[in-house]
């Protein structure tokens, strides 16, 4: 398959018929396409391959999830009106965001623990990403760290998403790291200062942080390494070291004690030095590792004179990440941070939240023009795309159907994943008589 240029507005033209003829030329041969088109089948297709832990955390929703329910409701309350006899040969999925025109207004959402999925976790999706000039917003919460997530893509368009620490010192190392790997923006998090209710990680008592996956980021950073060093040398014997409940009981034995300890320690190089397993397995560092985390991963007192921080700690454009309600919106472009994302985390931390759909056009109503406004949270394919564009969205953000396509076929999954959604709206956009992004509008819908 062809590539596109990172920031090439003329590179995405015409990728409804590259994409449909790319796949009907290659069914002759008996070939289909690596991961299924529709969004739905795309979704019943992971959870067959996904272990049922992995498909549980990235599926699942917050309580009885009727939060991602609405989400995807809230597109059910809005149609698309066709105005055909347009000439609509050349279209544009081109956009301005943060002062660069990128060739379509996706981005890839941050995804935390993508090696459930798939060993190359975010290496993959990045260099899938990057083959269709799609920026993708690595996560806090990666497999790898930032710096080698940029090396798999050299030059591609990238964010890096912060979750903010209870540590400011360790806040401060990562955004200077992302700065210093060539991140272009840092999208601050602001709706994870308490894990929520996620009712099918909680019947299955499985969070995969416990078993020293997704915190790359963090034992990769000179800061959060000294952290450790410092919790271990204090420990007064053994078996503080070993307990990763947090609330200091003793950690039964059993064989899924054994394979979450050979997990940790599996990922213990950067703390221990050493590659080898039983070195790792010796060592308290690991275990301590992921006690460390679960301490300072998060605050409840994060507040929004907490915020200025933030400059003082990189010269990145700050978007805010977790914005629901329009007066916060009207805080966001107050605080003079660079942009703001709606989103209710795909419905991951609260239930009953409002759907973020609802919202947009309030809120691009109150801060658009002033700063860019990022859309997720329900966005499924092209369609739902334009439908988020003309209610007053900038760019919107695709979350679990990418997370899906590499579970199932990896980078290439990915890659047809993106290619897929870009290739609906681009088609979207035509028969609904359009010739460029910038025309959606609310003339384009009809509420229903």
């Amino acid at each position: 398959m062809s590539t596109v240029a990172p920031n090439d507005p003329a590179a995405a033209r015409g990728i409804s018929r590259r994409t449909q003829s790319d796949i009907f030329r290659a069914g002759i041969s008996g070939a289909r396409p690596a991961v299924p088109v529709d969004a739905r089948r795309l979704d019943a297709a992971a959870e067959a391959v996904l272990s049922t832990e992995a498909y549980a955390y990235i599926a699942g929703g917050a309580g009885s999830e009727q939060t991602v329910i609405a989400n995807r409701s809230a597109f059910d309350r809005w149609q698309l009106w066709p105005r055909p006899l347009h000439e609509v040969s050349s279209r544009d999925l081109s956009v301005d965001f943060l002062g660069c025109t990128r060739p379509t207004p996706l981005l890839l959402a941050p995804l935390g623990v993508m090696e459930l999925v798939h060993p190359e976790a975010d290496l993959a999706v990045a260099r899938a990403a990057a083959s269709v000039g799609v920026p993708y917003t690595v996560s806090n919460q990666a497999s790898f760290p930032l710096e080698r997530i940029a090396q798999s893509a050299p030059g591609a368009p990238r964010l890096f998403q912060l979750y903010w620490s209870a540590s400011d010192e360790l806040n401060a190392s990562l955004l200077s790291r992302a700065e210093a790997a060539g991140y272009e923006a840092i999208v601050v998090t602001l709706d994870t200062h308490l894990l929520g209710w996620r009712t099918r990680d909680l019947d299955l008592a499985y969070l995969p942080f416990t078993r020293g996956m997704g915190i790359a980021q963090y034992t990769s950073d000179p800061v959060f390494q000294e952290l450790v060093k410092q919790r271990a040398s204090a420990a007064s014997d053994t078996s503080d070291t070993s307990d990763t409940s947090g609330e200091g009981k003793a950690v039964r034995v059993t064989p899924k004690t054994i394979a979450a300890g050979i997990s940790i320690a599996r990922r213990g190089t950067s703390l221990t030095g050493s590659r080898s397993l039983r070195d790792n397995l010796r060592s308290p560092l690991p275990r301590v590792a992921v006690e460390t985390f679960l301490d300072v991963f998060s605050t409840p007192t994060l507040t929004w004179d907490d915020l200025a921080k933030a400059r003082e700690w990189t010269s990145l454009p700050i978007i805010l990440k977790g914005i629901v309600h329009p007066d916060d919106a009207e805080r966001t472009a107050d605080a003079g941070v660079d942009g703001i994302w709606i989103s209710n985390h795909g419905g991951r931390q609260i239930d009953r939240s409002v759907p973020t759909l609802d919202v947009l056009p309030e809120i691009s109503e109150r801060v658009g023009g002033r700063m860019p406004v990022v859309f997720d949270s329900g966005i499924r394919s092209g369609a739902d795309a334009a439908i988020a564009l003309a209610l007053g969205a900038d760019v919107v953000a695709l979350g679990r159907p990418y997370a899906y396509g590499l579970g199932i076929a990896g980078e290439q999954g990915v890659r047809e994943v993106i290619r897929n959604v870009l290739a609906e709206l681009d088609i979207t956009l035509g028969l609904a008589g359009l010739t460029s992004v910038g025309e959606l509008d609310r003339d384009a819908l009809r509420a229903v």
